[in-house]
């Protein structure tokens, strides 16, 4: 089984979701160049063995239309499988600073420890300082990242997000982010 094809599949099945939910026109033409960009990259005959085991693996599922043709959608396995590739890929654009720091805090349970040291591992991956044990900081805009990790690992109620305009130990910040 070739996962490099498995893995096109899920992520180009799941990039038609990102484009139902992209609200501008901007969003929208970069799913499209993506998954452009993908699509051509797929060899047609392998494509249609790993839909074919796709399907009886239950990532996803065909719906016939009235007109005869077949949708192929993901099911909520194969949602999961797809967050679960494109979170492995996952980076924060480092764009100009504009000179506001991004925090992360986060008091999570310690019967949910696994999630817990994940989502510190995550941001550490990611790039962030650990400020303190539960407390990151970054430099840049990461908001929607932030929220896809928190959802990712089901932690909603336990992460809090905010920026930040200053910071008493701004110059130490700095100089670990070669902003200086």
């Amino acid at each position: 089984m070739n996962l490099i094809i498995k893995q096109k599949i899920l992520l180009l099945l799941y990039a038609g979701l990102a484009f139902g939910y992209s609200y501008t026109p901007g969003m929208q033409w970069r799913v499209i160049k993506e998954v452009s960009a993908k699509w051509k990259q797929i060899n047609r005959d392998k494509l249609r063995e790993e839909i074919k085991r796709l399907y009886q693996s239950k990532l996803i599922d065909k719906k016939e239309n009235p007109d005869g043709s077949i949708t192929i959608v993901l099911t909520k396995k194969g949602k999961l499988r797809a967050l679960t590739y494109n979170f492995q890929k996952m980076k924060v654009e480092e764009r100009d600073w504009d000179e506001k720091w991004r925090i992360v805090i986060f008091d999570i349970p310690e019967k949910m420890k696994r999630g817990r040291d994940a989502i510190r591992e995550k941001l550490k991956a990611l790039g962030f300082y650990e400020l303190q044990k539960s407390v990151f900081v970054y430099p840049y805009e990461c908001q929607n990242e932030i929220e896809f990790i928190i959802e990712f690992f089901d932690l909603k109620k336990y992460v809090r997000f905010g920026v930040l305009e200053n910071i008493d130990n701004e110059v130490h910040l700095k100089k670990i982010f070669k902003l200086l």
